[in-house]
Parts: structure tokens; C-alpha cells; sequence
């Protein structure tokens, strides 16, 4: 395949970074995500709605070509993907690809961290929003158990993932409790906590601004018991700004979408399991690719190169305004994080 100009939105943006949903079914119910009684409990696509591996490898080559080079797996729940480590292994060798990483529940992690790390996975990211076993319970929609996840981690580390991000969504009457016990509990494994702003993503989660605890009253209450100080971000457009303690116990990150918009730097774009692009997390509708997925990585690659041209997504920046209050929001357990 001919080298292809690298596409930049109309605000500038590259196309570095792919998050993609290799399924977008769930075995939590997550309130913020997926409540129960908003989705079925049999709620997903079947196999012959989802990409195929061999038309996954296709869209990653594509994009590839098109200057990305971080992929991050995710769902619904990743690791309900059937022989997802061969899935690995077959984009851990996609020529161009630097990173590969994986968002997960953390629920299945135990059973998999082992083949994943030998497949080329190297990153794991684990969705944790608190230690007490009845907050986790409840927040999980009663479908987890807060020490199965713990289990995961350490298997994690066991297999070789040496430094393991852990987010936590945090909703203000919920689980703010969670935020200081949380930060103790990994603070010096080398493990990276990072607190997410409550986010209006989608149109199921009764999403309120008086919901969302702002990252800086966070910031500030882990400050006054371990004190903190400002780190530099590892790369442009990196969505978590990140703290070290004073003490040398590790960093911290924060993840501010609605107190402070980031979209200025957003080069990520997604792709549902049933392969449609969406070039903004609160995006209303995707593209469909994959017709055009299997008329080869070239065709691909134009295609999405010039869906990519037409972005001007920002939407966190313009958050209540006329312009995007009333409009639909694809559901984050279709599209990921």
C-alpha cells in the first residue's frame, strides 16, 4: 500500500490514538455506563453482527496508516471476547503499531492476564470505583465482587504487568468516600489511580451536573493528607493530568472532561463492535465501515481519512449550550471509555 497523507481534522487534530470495542456486551451493570434498568439483561450484539478478527486486523492496519499508533481494547467488558489473546497477537504484530492496552472490569482478568501478556499486550487499565464490598456491589448493579478484581490486579502483576492504571468514576453521594481509601490502597505499588469526572456520555445514565465532583476538589482533599505536586504529561493530548506525591509515593491522575474540556488536544477515534466510527466519545451517530472494510486496508484508509477531515467535534467545550444540549449521545458501553 502507498503511503497516505495523514489526515488532521478541521481543528487541526491528528489521528493518533484507536480505542476499540471488540464487544459490547458487559457483565456489570454500572449505573454511569450501563444501568439495569435501562439495558436488557441479555443486552448485545451476536457474533455475526460483531467485526471478525480478520476484519479487525484489516481496520488496524488502516489505521496504522494513518498515523495511529495507540490501540486500546475495550467494550462493554473486553474480556467476554472469545479468544481475545489471539486477537492480541495478531495486532501485537501489525507492522507500525507501538501500544497496545486494554480497558476492563477486571472481573475476567484473573482467568486471562497470563495468555494476554504472552500474546504483546503490555498495558492494562482496570475500572474500579471503590474497595467497600457493598459500594462496589451497588455500583456494579450487584454483579461483582470488589475481591474478584483485586485478584485480577495481582494477577496482572504476577504476568508481568508491572504498572497497572485504575480508574474510578466518582459520583457525589456515592462513592466519594472511596477516593482516599482507593489512593492508599495503591499508593507505592507503581499502579496509577486516576478519578474520572461523572460524564454525560450517552443518554442512560440520568446524568446531572451536580452529580460530578470536580477533579480539583478531589485533588484537593488527597492533598491535604498525602501533599502533592504537578507532573508533566507523558505525551500531547494525554486526557489524565497527572500528580506525584511529595513523599515519592507514586503519581495520581485526574481525568476532568467536564470542570476542564480537553478537546483541544482529542486525536482518539472509536469504533464499535459492529464497526462504526465515531470521531468523539459523545458523538450521536458513527460511520459505518465495514462494507468498506472488506474492500481492503487502501479503500479503508481514504474512507476513514476523509471522515476524519470533516471532525469538529468538540463537544465538552460546548456542553450545555443550544448548539449540542439536546442531541442524542451514543451509549459509552457501545463505544468505550
Amino acid at each position: 500500500m502507498n503511503p497516505l497523507p495523514l489526515p488532521h481534522d478541521l481543528l487541526g487534530r491528528p489521528l493518533h490514538d484507536l480505542r476499540l470495542s471488540v464487544i459490547d456486551a458487559c457483565n456489570f451493570r454500572c449505573g454511569y455506563c450501563m444501568p439495569a434498568d435501562r439495558v436488557p439483561e441479555d443486552y448485545g450484539t451476536d457474533a455475526s453482527q460483531r467485526l471478525s478478527f480478520d476484519e479487525i486486523e484489516t481496520l488496524v492496519r488502516a489505521f496504522v496508516h494513518l498515523g495511529t499508533r495507540k490501540l486500546r481494547l475495550t467494550g462493554g467488558e473486553p474480556l467476554l471476547r472469545k479468544r481475545l489473546p489471539a486477537l492480541v497477537g495478531r495486532l501485537a504484530a501489525v507492522p507500525g503499531l507501538d501500544d497496545i492496552a486494554l480497558t476492563t472490569n477486571g472481573m475476567l482478568l484473573a482467568q486471562q492476564a497470563r495468555a494476554l501478556h504472552d500474546a504483546g499486550l503490555r498495558r492494562v487499565t482496570v475500572s474500579l470505583d471503590a474497595l467497600d464490598p457493598q459500594v462496589f456491589a451497588e455500583m456494579s448493579g450487584r454483579r461483582g465482587q470488589v475481591g474478584d478484581v483485586l485478584a485480577g490486579i495481582d494477577a496482572a502483576v504476577t504476568a508481568g504487568f508491572s504498572r497497572l492504571k485504575i480508574n474510578a468514576v466518582v459520583q457525589r453521594g456515592v462513592n466519594e468516600d472511596q477516593v482516599l481509601p482507593l489512593v492508599e490502597r495503591f499508593r507505592g505499588t507503581g499502579h496509577v489511580v486516576r478519578f474520572i469526572e461523572f460524564m454525560d456520555v450517552g443518554d442512560s445514565n440520568d446524568w446531572q451536573l451536580d452529580r460530578m465532583v470536580p477533579s480539583s476538589a478531589l485533588r484537593d482533599r488527597i492533598a491535604a493528607r498525602w501533599p502533592l505536586h504537578p507532573l508533566q504529561a507523558d505525551y500531547r493530548g494525554e486526557v489524565a493530568e497527572r500528580y506525584g506525591f511529595d513523599d515519592g509515593g507514586g503519581e495520581i491522575g485526574f481525568v476532568s472532561s467536564v470542570s476542564t474540556p480537553f478537546c483541544g488536544d482529542c486525536h482518539r477515534a472509536r469504533v464499535s463492535a459492529d464497526g462504526r466510527l465515531f470521531t468523539c466519545l459523545f458523538a450521536s451517530d458513527g460511520l459505518a465501515l465495514r462494507d468498506v472494510i472488506a474492500q481492503g486496508e487502501e479503500a479503508l484508509a481514504g474512507h476513514v481519512a476523509r471522515a476524519w477531515r470533516a471532525r469538529g467535534d468538540r463537544y465538552s467545550e460546548l456542553r450545555g449550550t443550544p448548539d449540542v444540549r439536546d442531541r442524542r449521545r451514543v451509549e459509552m458501553y457501545l463505544i468505550g471509555g
